[in-house]
């Protein structure tokens, strides 16, 4: 098939969605797209924004107290293009996959294409199953993670109750999230979402001008390799927030300008994640290394209250955004993902909030914990999987010839597309799960010994009646 062929039946692919979104846009009500029926570039815009920084936000300090104030600028700017770059690798794939689909007449009006989908149409179950593993994996802890974070930052409201106690508590509000069929339906959280973030952001980074250096303040970072690459991992974390891009782009009226939508996200998100890491570790230093939430240092105040509100808040959303992908999983598990009863697939999704809430009362390490599931979890399923899977997919010259999505062309075609993604490989590999994974285990059965599993509130000081 010649390469204008090719465009001609990809351009009457997209056609036919957004036909089909006319359809479903003109059957609700003014309102409800308002507010509740999403697909714009904005949306997507806003969902990669929103769902990249959450309480990641709080621990990029304690970041940055083990990797030193240089590296850790330097990993940020790095590992946010190679997140760009693998998102847009997994978007290539996810449109040379639902392309393939349509010319075969498969209708996707009523199902969500997962990246497991993605990977088992492209390349077989092998693949299918590794993907499957990996990104459930990721998303569970993921999902965990904010559970442990919504106790945490309560606590710095109100300690009358341990941080078990709340896990216990938003375990129960975060079980809500059930009821949210999609990620068409995040239009208006996606926008609150990244509202609250840079709120939280820059109050982090004014709040710790204004505070000053503590006294005795030292910046002795890095100083053990174990802490370095623990840092270095978390940072690898933040930036890969992307497993559930292809959601994301299925819920586009428009799936095919995806491509650059990622990586003008990555920019904002940066302009929130420096300013506010390195204002924290300028002002506290090496007090992080103990205060893996960077507000339980800064004074409290009004604003601060204001903050862990609006993070609280937040990190709700980013559970349902983690959460929904696994929801989606288990409904075609038990062959109810195309109903259109809500109240029937949100009876059948509680079940997976379940082992969520379990494992954030076992294992309520604020900080370890995400540099742990980003070494052994995200360094597969956001960077080694989709670059492998890209080259693999394209391996031969007819795949080549005949892809819906070429190779910018300022790379220099096939070999430089290639290039990056054995680099990406490489690198995160041995940097990412290998150094990264060896430092986070260490670090986080440092915390088990330390604290204990259930520990009953984690990094708590003294209770003050």
């Amino acid at each position: 098939m010649t390469s204008e062929k090719v465009e001609t039946v990809v351009a009457g692919n997209y056609l036919e969605m957004e036909r089909e979104e006319e359809g479903s846009k003109s059957s609700t009500s003014k309102l409800s797209r308002l507010f509740w029926h999403g697909g714009s570039v904005y949306d997507a815009w806003f969902s990669c924004a929103s769902n990249q920084v959450a309480q990641v936000l709080l621990t990029l300090p304690y970041s940055f107290s083990q990797l030193g104030m240089l590296s850790g600028i330097l990993f940020q700017i790095f590992y946010g293009l190679m997140g760009s770059w693998t998102a847009y690798i997994i978007s290539v794939l996810y449109v040379e996959y639902r392309t393939r689909k349509e010319r075969e007449k498969v209708d996707f009006r009523n199902h969500v294409i997962q990246w497991f989908e993605v990977l088992d149409g492209l390349l077989g179950k092998h693949w299918r199953n590794l993907g499957l593993f990996f990104n459930c994996t990721f998303l569970l802890f993921g999902s965990v993670i904010q559970l442990i974070a919504c106790a945490s930052n309560i606590y710095y409201i109100n300690d009358h109750l341990d941080k078990r106690t709340w896990t216990y508590i938003f375990g129960a509000c975060c079980a809500t999230t059930v009821f949210i069929p999609s990620f068409h339906n995040y239009r208006i959280w996606s926008f609150l979402g990244l509202v609250m973030t840079t709120y939280t952001a820059w109050y982090m980074t004014i709040a710790s001008i204004a505070h000053g250096q503590a006294e005795d303040v030292k910046h002795s970072g890095p100083t053990k390799l174990v802490l370095y690459f623990t840092g270095a991992t978390n940072i690898l974390y933040t930036f890969g927030g992307h497993a559930v891009t292809v959601e994301i782009m299925h819920a586009m009226w428009k799936p095919q300008k995806f491509k650059m939508i990622y990586l003008i996200a990555t920019l904002y998100v940066m302009t929130l994640t420096l300013p506010s890491a390195a204002a924290v570790y300028w002002a506290f230093g090496d007090n992080l290394l103990t205060h893996s939430n960077a507000l339980s240092l800064l004074p409290r105040t009004g604003f601060r209250d204001t903050a862990v509100v609006l993070m609280l808040i937040h990190q709700f959303i980013t559970f349902g955004f983690a959460c929904t992908p696994l929801y989606f999983v288990w409904e075609k598990f038990l062959g109810v993902h195309e109903t259109k009863s809500l109240l029937k697939r949100a009876l059948v999704r509680l079940p997976v909030v379940i082992p969520i809430w379990f494992l954030a009362i076992i294992f309520p390490f604020f900080g370890p914990i995400n540099s742990t599931v980003g070494s052994l979890l995200v360094s597969f399923t956001v960077y080694i999987i989709p670059a492998l899977a890209h080259m693999v997919t394209f391996a031969s010259a007819p795949a080549r010839e005949n892809a819906v999505e070429r190779p910018p062309s300022f790379l220099g075609g096939w070999v430089g597309l290639y290039s990056v993604n054995v680099f990406v490989a490489v690198w995160v590999l041995v940097v990412g799960f290998g150094l990264g994974g060896w430092a986070s285990m260490l670090n986080f059965v440092h915390q088990v010994k330390t604290f204990g599993l259930f520990a009953k509130c984690y990094q708590c000081p003294p209770h003050k009646a």
